[in-house]
């Protein structure tokens, strides 16, 4: 989270340009109606909740909501672990949430011709792309669903008047479901085995799980790739280039592998003592 002495020398004008980030908004509070919809909305994800989607809001403020995206099957984001953050504003549902992606690698990657690496999230209905605009009848769930919507197939065509150009699509394809793995799956995943992990305790259960449970699925993917390891790419679209190596990435991926089963194993041998 950004601390409050950086938000504090945010400048006017600077405010107005990132209104988009909910990292400068945390302290708004939230309106009575504001607190009931949000909880409504959580609520009717709870009881029917969203294919690849886990959300969890912090307890002491309902309208900050953390989201684990998981990348859609058969697309370069296969199985990543993406981290949202939201922040809905005190009218809400009037206007729509503020919302960021957290997996950036410190800022490094952009998954997506609407999702920057500076964290911003480029949806018409939040405001911050051309097209529908937002309206009340929808919810926090369908913010979701949309942006898990952004992470197709080729996602290269999602910049606006691109011409068909099947072979940097490819690329571009290409560049994005390596950082997937190494960023969205391998870096995830570490940082749930740390001792303070970014995300609510729920989100790390879900991540580890997830993972877990999809192994096998996960180490054939990235062996699928691994002749393109040492191979460079150049994506015309935003000057993109990028390297692979997926050799080093099936190894660790491997060693994560037995670290969560180890954990697994641990935390439930240890549920078994305290029952």
């Amino acid at each position: 989270m950004a601390n409050a002495t950086a938000i504090s020398k945010v400048t006017k004008n600077s405010l107005i340009v990132a209104s988009w980030d909910p990292m400068l908004h945390l302290n708004e509070q939230p309106t009575p109606s504001c607190l009931t919809r949000v909880t409504r909305d959580i609520a009717e994800i709870k009881a029917d909740p969203l294919p690849g989607i886990f959300i969890f809001p912090e307890e002491s403020d309902l309208t900050r909501i953390h989201a684990i995206v998981v990348g859609p099957e058969g697309t370069p984001y296969e199985g990543g672990f993406f981290h949202f953050f939201m922040k809905c504003p005190p009218n809400y549902p009037v206007v729509p949430p503020r919302v960021r992606i957290m997996t950036t690698d410190a800022g490094r990657v952009r998954f997506n011709p609407n999702l920057y690496a500076c964290g911003k999230v480029c949806l018409s209905i939040l405001g911050t792309w051309p097209g529908p605009a937002w309206s009340p009848v929808q919810n926090i769930g369908t913010v979701l669903i949309s942006i898990q919507s952004l992470m197709n197939k080729e996602p290269f065509y999602n910049e606006p008047g691109m011409p068909t150009m099947p072979v940097l699509s490819t690329r571009y394809s290409d560049r994005v479901r390596h950082d997937t793995v190494r960023v969205a799956i391998c870096d995830a995943v570490e940082a749930c085995l740390q001792d303070q992990p970014p995300y609510p305790q729920y989100l790390v259960d879900a991540v580890l799980k997830t993972f877990a449970d999809s192994y096998d699925k996960y180490e054939g993917m990235v062996k699928a790739q691994v002749q393109l390891n040492s191979s460079w790419r150049l994506s015309q679209m935003l000057g993109l280039r990028a390297s692979y190596e997926y050799e080093p990435l099936l190894a660790r991926l491997r060693q994560l592998g037995q670290r969560v089963k180890e954990k697994m194993a641990e935390d439930g041998a240890a549920e078994a003592d305290e029952q």
